[in-house]
């Protein structure tokens, strides 16, 4: 299944995308006197299979009945929110993909190197992202994030992944100037917007198998990274494994899993051109639809 949020009346309602369209939860629901449906992305998250089910029994009702098709709702003409609006904790993996650590002249990782975003960070397809002043680079990063739907902790590596719910795209924008300024990358991953995440959170039985799906970078029509999940370093049950050991993962939790080859960072310096006010990215991978974006300058 494939969820997102879109604004309306501002607020952000939960949104079902099918063939037919995407179905408004919340007015169907109400339509139709459906009891125990979600009708917020987190209530879904939290839910679990029950949630989905619920869902798509909506869908199968609203689908047969004539008296509820204003409940579809054009994808085209909606203002999309993020796909997971209110993460718990946004986790980092860094230099997870074989070639894009060879492009960079680092060492494999032995671990999972770990870091962390904000809140902040968070924002939607769609959105317009401000470079910040202090930054004259600014780079793309494509990634797959694993969006986790139970409690977790002390999960072995072979039943990890029955504990996500499912997975999105996230643009992983980094300032590198920043970045590199201490060992610590915080301060360049945590830009206001840095996480545009979406436009779907693609429930994990559609997607399959996370580790073999092809992910590209589109930076103005030109191709700028194209991989595939099969080169991470640490797949994703082994990342959702690592960290249980060390902390508890919660519903709603978001990792974002590393990037391929193909980033600004990894050209020679000289062929280095980081974004700038005007240019539009936009990130796919394989199942998981187009998250685009344009840059502007801050105000």
């Amino acid at each position: 299944m494939k969820l997102l949020t879109f604004k309306k009346d501002g607020n952000l309602r939960l949104g079902v995308k099918t063939g037919k369209g995407v179905l408004d939860a919340a007015t169907a629901a109400k339509r139709l006197s459906a009891q125990g449906v979600p009708l917020e992305i987190q209530a879904v998250i939290e839910q679990g299979t029950a949630a989905v089910q619920a869902l798509s029994v909506l869908v199968e009702r609203v689908t047969e009945s004539s008296e509820a098709a204003d409940c579809w709702l054009d994808e085209a003409a909606l203002e999309l929110g993020p796909c997971v609006p209110n993460p718990g904790k946004i986790i980092c993996v860094g230099l997870n993909y074989r070639k894009h650590a060879e492009e960079t002249n680092a060492p494999v990782p032995e671990y999972p190197i770990l870091f962390n975003k904000f809140n902040n960070t968070v924002s939607a397809h769609g959105d317009a992202i401000a470079i910040p002043r202090a930054s004259q680079k600014v780079d793309y990063e494509a990634e797959l994030v694993i969006v986790m739907g139970k409690t977790t902790k002390y999960i072995g590596k072979e039943a990890a992944l029955d504990h996500v719910l499912g997975y999105c795209n996230v643009n992983d924008l980094s300032a590198r100037d920043l970045q590199m300024r201490t060992p610590q990358w915080l301060l360049g991953k945590t830009c206001d917007g840095f996480s545009p995440l979406g436009p779907y959170l693609v429930t994990a039985d559609e997607v399959g198998n996370p580790n073999e799906l092809a992910i590209k970078t589109i930076v103005n029509g030109e191709v700028r990274q194209q991989s595939n999940t099969n080169d991470m370093i640490f797949y994703c049950d082994e990342i959702v494994s690592y960290i249980s050991q060390h902390f508890t993962l919660s519903p709603g939790d978001i990792i974002l899993t590393g990037t391929p080859e193909g980033v600004v960072l990894g050209y020679p310096p000289e062929k280095q051109v980081y974004l700038k006010a005007g240019d539009v990215v936009t990130i796919e991978i394989e199942k998981l639809g187009s998250l685009t974006n344009r840059f502007v300058a801050e105000d």
